[in-house]
Parts: structure tokens; C-alpha cells; sequence
């Protein structure tokens, strides 16, 4: 297991690297600059400017010169806010995106996963039918026509809630409903059908021929089977909606990290864009990480090292 553990550390500064690396390269070669404007500055100003951050050495230069900060953990200064650094960015606009983030998770697993499994053992019922057409309609409207949608409804006309901003708890519930649907619906269907394909398992009959009650065959036997595929979507997930949803942060008008990775692709920040990206990649890749520990946890006839 130690070697396993050695090799999964090491894949994940290997992935963070080779994102750094494409991230660098995709936005040099992208025709423009970060300090071309609609009304062009003069060559002094422009001279100036690329001098102060370095971008006047050659691009190999630049591309080490980075590299060497990301080891130091030192992502760059941005090129539109004056006296931010990237961290800055993060430091500001992450605990927003998370606190969304970690309601949103958990309102997606404490509902979807229940739904699924009542729907898969009420399956062809009149429950069934509505948890399945439920999911389907949440599947397929995108999360900014569900935001939209919201804020018209409950904030314009109702006033239930306020439009933008987060200066109460009312603040929280369109934006972790918007972010909420599309996963929410998924992991419903993806738990009913991981389920009815466990309770057709020979184990389950088994169990149930010897005189189980039903919640000892669900709880002890079918659910960690039926998990699996659950949870290998869920990690990835979290990852996703705890760095922020451009979407859904710039309906609501929600100071975090989808906000700031916007605006610096759209000024051609190029150190806010690749120091979000690889957060995000980190973020990411560590999640992953935590779902395969968790597949040996609930079902132990997975061996991470095998």
C-alpha cells in the first residue's frame, strides 16, 4: 500500500505539472497581450510594463522563471490589479465558492442518494415515475436557466430572497439550488440503477432467503456495493463545485473564484489564470485520490494495491 501511496503522490505533481506547462504555453501562443487595450497604450507605457513583469525575456525564460515560483509556491503577481498576487485571488474568493460549494454537496448527497434508492426499490411505481421524471428534467436544464429562473421568481416578483449577494443565509439558497440540479438529478439516477443492479446480485437473493430483515439487506449488503459507482462521480464533483461555478457566480453576482477566473481570461491575466487552473488541478486531483482510499473502505475486497 506504501507504493501505492508513493506513486499516487508522485502521478499528482506529475498531472500538476504538465497542466502548468500547457497552461503556460495555450496563452503565449494565443494571439494579443495582457496589456492591449481598446485604446492602445503608448511603446514607452508598453515597454515599461513588460519590463516590470519580465515578459519582455524570451518565453523559455519566462516559462523557468515560473516554474521555479510554482516550487517555491509562489504563483506571480497579477497584471491588471495592482498589488495582488494570485493567493490573493484565491485567499478572497475560495472560502465564498466553498461555503456554496459544501452546501451544495451536501444538499446533492442527502437528497439524491435517498431518492435513488427509494426510487430503485419502488421501482415501475407512481414514485418511480415522478423521482425519474424529476431527474430527467433536472438533468437537462442548464444551471443558469435554473438561476434565472429563480431570481425572477422568488426575488423579483416574491422578494423572498435577495437577487445578489450573499448578506444573509437567504443569499445562499439560489445559488446552492442553481448549482445544485444537474448533480443532484445525476447522482439520484445514477444511485437507482447501481442499486436495482445490486439487488438482482445472487448475495442479495441469498440474504434475503436466510431470513434478513429488508433494512439488513439494503444497509449491510446492497448500499456500500451500490455506492461505488456514487462516490467514483461525487469526488470529482466536489472538486468542481467547491472552486466555484463561473455560471452560477456571475447570476448572482457572488465574489468568488468562477468571478476572478472570468475576469482574468478575460483581461489575459495570464498568473491569475494559470495559478486558478493549477488550484484547480490540484484540488481536483487530491479528491480523486481521497475516492480511490474510499473504495477500499467501503467495499474491502478492493485493494488499492492490487
Amino acid at each position: 500500500m506504501g507504493n501505492y501511496y508513493v506513486k499516487r503522490i508522485l502521478a499528482v505533481f506529475f498531472t500538476i505539472f504538465l497542466i502548468a506547462t500547457i497552461t503556460f504555453w495555450l496563452l503565449r501562443i494565443i494571439p494579443g497581450g495582457p496589456f492591449e487595450r481598446e485604446r492602445p497604450v503608448s511603446p514607452e507605457v508598453l515597454a515599461n510594463l513588460e519590463k516590470k513583469y519580465h515578459l519582455d525575456d524570451p518565453v523559455i525564460v519566462q516559462y523557468f522563471d515560473y516554474m521555479i515560483g510554482l516550487v517555491k509556491f509562489e504563483l506571480g503577481p497579477s497584471y491588471k490589479t495592482l498589488g495582488y498576487n494570485v493567493e490573493d485571488f484565491i485567499r478572497e474568493g475560495f472560502p465564498t465558492s466553498a461555503k456554496i460549494g459544501l452546501l451544495a454537496s451536501f444538499f446533492i448527497i442527502i437528497i439524491g442518494v435517498p431518492i435513488g434508492i427509494i426510487s430503485a426499490l419502488k421501482q415501475n411505481s407512481i414514485i418511480d415515475y415522478i423521482v425519474m421524471l424529476g431527474a430527467t428534467i433536472g438533468v437537462t436544464l442548464p444551471s443558469f436557466v435554473v438561476a434565472t429562473g429563480f431570481m425572477y421568481i422568488f426575488a423579483v416578483n416574491l422578494g423572498w430572497v435577495p437577487a445578489t449577494g450573499l448578506g444573509s443565509w437567504k443569499g445562499y439558497i439560489g445559488p446552492v439550488i442553481a448549482l445544485s440540479g444537474y448533480s443532484l438529478s445525476f447522482v439520484a439516477r445514477l444511485t437507482r440503477s447501481s442499486m436495482l443492479e445490486v439487488l438482482r446480485q445472487d448475495y442479495v437473493r441469498t440474504a434475503r432467503a436466510n431470513g434478513l430483515s429488508e433494512i439488513k439487506v439494503i444497509g449491510k449488503h446492497a448500499l456500500k456495493n451500490a455506492l461505488i459507482p456514487v462516490i467514483t462521480y461525487v469526488g470529482p464533483m466536489v472538486a468542481a463545485i467547491l472552486t466555484g461555478s463561473f455560471v452560477i457566480e456571475s447570476v448572482f453576482d457572488l465574489p468568488g473564484m468562477g468571478t476572478y477566473f472570468v475576469n482574468s481570461v478575460t483581461n489575459r491575466d495570464y498568473p491569475v489564470v494559470i495559478g486558478m487552473t493549477i488550484f484547480y488541478a490540484a484540488f481536483y486531483v487530491v479528491m480523486v485520490f481521497i475516492v480511490d482510499i474510499l473504495y477500499s473502505v467501503i467495499d474491502p475486497r478492493i485493494k488499492l494495491n492490487s
